[in-house]
């Protein structure tokens, strides 16, 4: 295999920070106030008492749990506690609609962020999915969540046995295409996180997602009703859609995608790096009012007024119910097995949730080299350390008091297949797998 893929190293938390550049995250003091609200600042949050260059900030997100933290921070007021007062949650139509508004920028009636698929800014940033292959700087500032997707099947397939391991489906993909009829697997967006999760599930399992089945693209909301109508054979989105799947009787969840990956990556905090930029200390603003909001979400006790929260007709127009089970990690799977207490609950900032790990990066950037999203000569390594800035989680983090991780890695990651991706050997992990796009 000819490659040459760099990742980045285990760093220590100074690694990153350039003194030049980022001096306005050395902060220190007393908080500050925000005589126009009355709302503190968090301690640290700003040096010198200055505030965020701006109160405004325009974010989009899809109708997913995981956009929660922005939701909460908004509903909560987390957001004007920080001097965000003008903060807007747009409501994005599908990814290709987010990506989009975010090389327009709210200057051109777009956005300036969003709760975003991790691989997006990065795909951005490069220009891979932009109009004319003309890149957008961005900088990821957060991660959102982890685990709580799921990879779900129609109902025409509830007896053959698939689960966890895909395999059953081979055979029956098989039979259906040979009978003259298309085989289609959904995902959300090209080289996002449900395309790898739904691409490594099925690899896995010998199906080859770009010859053995057709992948199409559907935004998230509308899953389920193309599935109702026989539109796609399986799918890979995030809640609140496979639980109402299956508590309308149209297909089953295979598995969730904690199994696939345990407390894996999902969404993130992305902004336009010019954004960041222009207002370092609105962008650290942004991220410690998120840290808050995610805090809140994470509490047990929070659960069933988040679920209320998110089901209102402005945000997601679902019953409560159908976002509930699997936020608790109670999941009915739709094929006869319940399963309560899973661990497989929406995290949004325990086990270091919150933290954007370069090491996470590296993996989807990895995955996309694998399915010829990237090239094989990708220096992976200077990407990552363009567009994340974990640097400013940090300095939000501490002045909120919370404790950061000692490095940007997370260290070796090992899959349900037994797979394992070492972030500082990416070559052995791609060279294991039998099928990819890549010599």
């Amino acid at each position: 295999m000819s490659m040459s893929v760099k990742l980045p190293q285990p760093a220590t938390p100074t690694d990153s920070v350039d003194a030049g550049r980022r001096d306005f995250l050395r902060t220190s003091g007393a908080a500050a106030l925000l005589g126009a609200t009355g709302f503190a600042f968090p301690s640290g949050v700003f040096a010198q008492g200055a505030g965020p260059e701006t109160p405004r900030v325009v974010l989009g997100y899809i109708a997913l749990t995981d956009a929660a933290p922005l939701i909460i921070a908004k509903e909560k007021g987390f957001f004007d506690k920080v001097g965000l007062t003008g903060a807007e949650i747009s409501k994005q139509a599908s990814w290709a609609a987010t990506r989009d508004n975010l090389v327009l920028g709210s200057e051109k009636n777009g956005i300036d962020g969003a709760h975003i698929l991790t691989p997006m800014p990065y795909l951005i940033s490069a220009g891979k999915v932009t109009q004319n292959n003309v890149p957008t700087p961005m900088y990821i500032l957060a991660r959102l969540n982890l685990d709580s997707q799921a990879i779900s099947v129609a109902q025409e397939y509830k007896d053959v046995g698939a689960g966890l391991d895909a395999s059953p489906l081979k055979a029956a993909f098989e039979k259906k295409k040979a009978a003259g009829k298309e085989v289609k697997v959904a995902m959300t967006f090209p080289g996002g996180t449900h395309d790898m999760w739904i691409r490594y599930w099925m690899a896995a399992a010998g199906i080859d997602p770009d010859k053995d089945v057709s992948t199409i693209v559907v935004p998230p909301p509308q899953m389920v009703a193309n599935m109702k109508v026989g539109n796609m054979d399986a799918f890979c989105v995030g809640e609140p859609w496979n639980e109402q799947l299956v508590n309308q009787g149209i297909g089953f969840t295979a598995c969730t995608t904690g199994e696939v990956w345990k407390k894996h990556p999902e969404k993130a905090v992305g902004l336009r790096a010019d954004w960041v930029d222009k207002n370092p200390r609105a962008a650290q603003a942004l991220v410690a009012a998120v840290i808050e909001a995610q805090q809140w979400c994470d509490k047990i006790e929070n659960k069933e007024e988040l679920a209320a929260i998110l089901g209102r007709r402005q945000w997601f127009n679902v019953p409560p119910v159908d976002v509930l089970g699997r936020l608790k990690g109670d999941i009915n799977y739709g094929n006869g097995r319940i399963a309560k207490a899973t661990g497989q609950e929406m995290k949004f900032f325990k086990d270091d949730a919150s933290y954007p790990f370069k090491s996470h990066d590296a993996w989807f950037l990895a995955e996309n080299v694998r399915w010829g999203k990237f090239e094989g000569t990708t220096d992976v390594k200077a990407l990552v350390d363009k567009v994340n800035r974990e640097d400013i989680w940090r300095a939000a983090a501490k002045s909120l008091g919370a404790t950061a991780p000692a490095t940007t890695s997370r260290g070796k990651e090992t899959f349900f297949d037994g797979k394992v991706f070492d972030p500082e050997n990416p070559s052995a992990y791609l060279a294991s797998l039998s099928i990819k796009r890549i010599a």
